[in-house]
């Protein structure tokens, strides 16, 4: 498996003769490409060489061990030889993880829509709180978040809200986020005090830009109308609403957060281009196997995957049985306590298919 990695030092210097060349900055995407190899290869790198060294070190260990006559002595490498044993393990497991063949969206930003399901205000309004709990983690990770379009109901909630996150590999720490998370608290109505379970769904697309997908121009209609705020009423003069519908399929985006027609438009144009590439990668994973969906996450937005109780603090994802009494940090966007068990599951998971 390792005999892969015995020319990465001159990958390496091949990477960082690329990145000191001046013309690769005039071309962004190829500067990106470039810079984001380079930082894999020299994790990679790294590792190796930490690997070599450390089963150096356990080759000595145990030819020291065969000779050592010293009850004392050889006590102490033997627990050396543990040590080194599980370091080797780990090393190993790291190593065979960035061997995995890449999911090419990682290193994309993401649009994460949010809807509310059944539970009526009280699903509307944990619309919000997650929106307000991933804005927090992306301010953590710095992120930017950029608001494409939203649905108010008036007391704080939404039906939906679509949003822009950009940074470095959104996609590859969200992408788990979608499907159905229920909330089961007593909402602020309530006046006997009864616990209400309400859902919504989460949907992390990709963004895609022009250059991935190409849309004729011809497979587009456009709607324009004045923007309305909650219960109907205009928020806006002028006829600066966008609703453009992709004919061939049937789906339509709505935009009117902005008040220039033109900036509702490029908004609508990005979410319709995602939304359409991410309905052919649903597709080309309803062709695999119900076995390999299993194996690698199907990514099913109908599959309950996490239930937060306000009640008892705690928080719950269904997909790897893991059980957090730490709501409140959570909702305050410390969402790596969840994210990272999630992301590690999925690798070995992943691993074993690989064998």
């Amino acid at each position: 498996m390792f005999s892969r990695f015995e020319n990465l030092g001159e990958k390496l210097l091949e990477l960082e003769g690329k990145l000191s060349d001046p013309s690769l900055l005039s071309d962004r995407d190829e500067y990106r490409k470039v810079s984001s190899e380079h930082s894999h290869v020299v994790r990679l790198h790294g590792l190796f060489r930490s690997y070599k060294k450390v089963e150096r070190e356990l080759s000595d260990s145990k030819e020291l061990l065969k000779v050592e006559e010293d009850d004392e002595m050889r006590e102490m490498l033997k627990n050396e030889i543990l040590e080194l044993t599980e370091k080797s393990v780990e090393l190993e497991k790291q190593l065979r993880i960035m061997l995995l063949p890449k999911d090419p969206n990682d290193e994309k930003n993401i649009l994460l829509e949010i809807r509310a399901g059944t539970g009526g205000d009280e699903a509307a309004l944990f619309v919000n709180d997650l929106f307000r709990m991933y804005s927090k983690y992306a301010e953590m990770q710095g992120w930017k978040v950029e608001i494409m379009s939203r649905s108010s109901i008036g007391i704080g909630g939404y039906k939906e809200i679509i949003v822009l996150i950009s940074g470095d590999k959104v996609y590859s720490r969200l992408k788990y986020e979608s499907g159905v998370h229920r909330v089961q608290r007593v909402p602020e109505t309530e006046t006997q005090g009864r616990i209400h379970t309400s859902a919504v769904t989460v949907a992390v697309i990709p963004e895609t830009d022009e250059v991935e997908l190409n849309i004729a121009p011809h497979e587009l209609k456009f709607d324009v109308f004045r923007s309305s705020g909650p219960g109907g009423q205009s928020v806006n003069t002028t006829d600066s609403a966008i609703r453009v519908t992709h004919l061939p399929t049937g789906l339509v985006v709505t935009c009117q957060d902005e008040k220039s027609q033109h900036k509702n438009k490029a908004k609508a144009l990005k979410v319709l281009r995602s939304r359409l590439y991410d309905q052919m990668e649903q597709e080309r994973h309803d062709k695999i196997s119900a076995d390999r969906k299993s194996q690698v996450g199907s990514g099913d937005r109908s599959e309950r995957i996490r239930t937060y109780n306000f009640p008892q603090g705690r928080v719950s994802d269904h997909r790897i049985n893991l059980t957090l009494y730490k709501l409140d940090d959570i909702m305050l966007g410390k969402l790596d306590d969840i994210i990272l068990p999630i992301i590690t599951h999925y690798q070995a998971e992943a691993l074993k298919t690989e064998q």
